[in-house]
């Protein structure tokens, strides 16, 4: 049987950022039951680096998010990943809208980012032309990034310490002994086993499935899984944007907010729908709603030019309020070697690097 010390279970941008730390010092074997890398959440999203401003103080998305946007930074002069920090609006639009974003200031500070400026009526006409809104914030460390280039520049730093990714390979079952786990795995229809001493559960919208698959393993500490579609309008045409425009967030997400992509090219989202099967469908009849939301900030939308364009799904723990990552280890279930990650969603691109590291500490303990 195959002996490898650590096997990491899907190959998002965040199981990839975890391969590519563990290789650093060990012998890393990934695997993604797809034939490529990042094909669900990590590749349908906006593709933004989040400064780490809206999330509850000493939360793992606060810390990590913050932490991982410097490393990512980093990683992506290093690794020539294409990255702009084109920087962040926040707007309000009325009164309640201005306390709103004052409190957004004040939780950003609490979280370690202090770089959130006030604009000015003479700096609007600048950073947000053509924009209805009465205050807004600015955000200089938020950016966008090549998500698809980022994840491959992680499968490089793998191969390139001797490590290995995999694609086609389904994790079947996991079975611990005293010295690791007995892995099981469907590849290209054949089935195999392995062992390693550490198993990471990065499996995103399967790991709860993949949990459910450890023998031994208390199913009570599985988190119900909610499927949290959002979808995504282009926009064809020439637009007065050189920044993101993000709106006060809504309760399951940060609202319809209008990104740009390494090319400038505008879209807006994502919108917020629960559904009960697994659906990448877009919903043309969604329009109105997208128009309507947009005509609130940026009233000369021309909505001829606004397109359907893709939709993407986030693993949600929770129908309502604010929810955490969830990074469960051997203190929480007891099985030596073991890491569950549910529940990872934005910022998860963000902070990828950092939960990677969180993760190799955790190994270590």
């Amino acid at each position: 049987m195959d002996k490898i010390e650590t096997l990491v279970i899907g190959a998002g941008v965040v199981g990839l950022a975890i391969g590519a730390e563990l290789s650093q010092s060990q012998n890393v074997l990934v695997i993604e039951q797809n034939a490529h890398f990042g094909e669900h959440t990590s590749s349908r999203n906006s593709e933004v680096i989040h400064a780490g401003i809206y999330y509850p103080e000493n939360s793992l998305k606060a810390s990590l998010c913050v932490q991982g946007k410097a490393h990512l930074y980093k990683h992506c002069q290093a690794f020539h990943v294409p990255v702009k920090p084109i920087g962040k609006v926040l707007i309000a639009q009325n009164h309640d809208e201005t306390e709103k974003l004052e409190a957004i200031r004040l939780q950003a500070l609490n979280n370690g980012v202090d770089d959130l400026i006030w604009l000015s009526k003479q700096a609007l006409s600048n950073y947000a032309p053509d924009l209805n809104l009465c205050e807004a914030l600015y955000s200089p460390s938020t950016g966008i990034i090549d998500s698809h280039q980022l994840m491959y520049s992680f499968i490089t730093q793998i191969e390139q310490n001797q490590s290995l990714y995999v694609a086609n390979t389904r994790f079947v079952k996991a079975v611990p002994n005293e010295n690791g786990f007995v892995v099981y795995l469907q590849c290209d229809g054949e089935e195999m086993q392995l062992h390693c001493k550490s198993l990471i559960n990065t499996a995103g919208l399967f790991a709860q499935d993949v949990a459910r698959h450890i023998e031994s393993f208390n199913h009570d500490l599985i988190p119900e899984l909610h499927y949290c579609r959002g979808q995504y309008f282009t926009y064809q045409g020439k637009h007065p944007f050189k920044h993101l425009i993000y709106p006060i967030p809504e309760q399951h997400g940060l609202g319809i907010h209008a990104t740009l992509d390494m090319a400038n090219q505008l879209k807006f989202g994502p919108d917020t729908e629960f559904i009960d099967n697994l659906n990448y469908q877009t919903d043309a009849t969604q329009k109105a709603k997208f128009v309507s939301a947009i005509k609130r900030y940026w009233p000369n939308l021309d909505e001829t030019k606004l397109h359907s364009d893709y939709a993407g799904i986030r693993p949600k723990l929770t129908l309502s309020g604010q929810q955490d990552f969830v990074i469960q280890t051997e203190l929480q279930h007891g099985i030596t070697g073991l890491v569950n990650l549910f529940g990872i969603e934005s910022p998860g691109l963000t902070a990828s690097m950092a939960i990677a590291k969180h993760v190799k500490n955790t190994l270590k303990t």
